[in-house]
């Protein structure tokens, strides 16, 4: 059976579910949630998930919300991205790392200074979260030290949920030339079999809707 990932190119937590989906041979398929037209907030959405959010994972009578869950869906359905035994806690470790320090405050990042009309910018916040950024990229960037993977010596899920946001053009304040030891994992990552960008992996980018 086909799964339907309710997802948009944008989100950086779809894409982690996506990402996970595609390195897991997982059988899946998009559909498009125009978010920024409100499709998240209506009531047939939110009939789906009740919080308003993407990703949702819908296969037959499951139907699965947040990006960690989705993610460790897959390594239970398909045996891959798991790590090896004793690895689990470790991986967690990471993914509620990222959740907190990083990929929240990165989406939070890239919509001020990206997203909002430039005159709606507030320049103190954007400040304030550069500098926890700053601290997270420097966390990621010294794990990350003489290590090619977060955990152990393959790609894991911890990997596909703290790459995520890393991707995107738009600015938030990550230069990947900064970072070398993140540039090479994202470059190990890249590397991979059936990896693409977001915005082609997922519909919905900022050209579609500068179109529009």
């Amino acid at each position: 059976m086909t799964a339907t990932l309710y997802c948009f190119g944008e989100s950086g937590n779809a894409y982690k579910a996506a990402l996970t989906m595609i390195l897991a041979g997982y059988d899946w398929q998009p559909r498009f949630v125009d978010f920024f037209g409100g499709e998240a907030r209506s009531p047939a959405f939110r009939a789906i998930n009740e919080m308003g959010e993407v990703p949702v994972l819908v296969e037959g009578d499951l139907t699965l919300s947040q990006s960690g869950a989705i993610q460790y869906h897959v390594v239970k359905a398909t045996g891959k991205l798991g790590g090896q035994p004793g690895d689990a806690e470790e991986i967690l470790r990471w993914i509620l790392w990222d959740n907190h320090k990083m990929s929240s405050q990165v989406g939070t990042q890239r919509f001020l200074m990206n997203f909002l009309p430039e005159d709606k910018r507030p320049a103190e916040v954007i400040g304030y979260f550069a500098g926890r950024l700053k601290a997270a990229f420097k966390t990621l960037d010294g794990h990350l030290q003489g290590r090619d993977w977060i955990v152990g010596d393959s790609v894991t899920i911890a990997d596909t949920a703290c790459c995520s946001y890393l991707y995107y053009p738009e600015p938030f304040g990550f230069d990947r030339a900064e970072w070398p030891n993140i540039d090479r994992w994202l470059g190990n990552i890249a590397a991979l079999p059936g990896w693409k960008h977001p915005y082609d992996m997922m519909p919905g980018n900022p050209s579609d809707r500068a179109k529009a």
